[in-house]
């Protein structure tokens, strides 16, 4: 079996349970395969929300939210999945095929509508994944600010 490289960023666990908001750090590997957020995500236990913010080598972030039937998944930039392996896996699990080489504009990929829930609309969401200036860090912070937790999500943020 090969070993991964180490991949920049970091991973956020994030799960609101009886109207509060805890975030932790995700294990770096997480970074690395899309199974490894998924399964870390899923030993979380709470009656409450449990989703994954990773943001990756300042490129493009992932939303993973696991569910009884499956996972639901945001990915930032379709295009990520012709460089790294966590995107491709997100493809894949997405059942979509990755962009052509060429391809040179950014397009989500995935549920919308992940985070509706939370308070976060699909139109919402779309938006900031659109920030295409901005960097995944500056987004997932937008996100968290909009759903509520950016208090918590910052302060994890200056312990990684």
């Amino acid at each position: 079996m090969a070993v991964k490289e180490p991949v920049a960023g970091f991973g956020v666990a994030v799960v609101r349970e009886d109207g509060r908001w805890r975030c932790s750090a995700l294990d770096a590997g997480a970074l690395a395969e899309l199974d490894a957020a998924i399964t870390e995500l899923r030993k979380m236990r709470s009656t409450g929300a449990v989703f994954g913010l990773l943001a990756v080598d300042d490129e493009f972030f992932v939303i993973v939210r696991p569910s009884p039937r499956g996972a639901a998944l945001l990915l930032s930039d379709a295009a990520a999945a012709l460089d790294y392996d966590i995107a491709a896996d997100v493809l894949d699990l997405l059942r979509v095929d990755p962009p052509d080489e060429e391809d040179e504009s950014v397009w989500p990929e995935g549920d919308l509508e992940i985070l509706v829930d939370l308070g976060l609309p699909a139109g919402e969401l779309e938006v900031i994944v659109g920030e295409v200036d901005l960097y995944p860090d500056e987004q997932l912070q937008m996100i968290a600010q909009r759903c509520g937790f950016a208090d918590a999500f910052s302060a994890v943020l200056d312990e990684i």
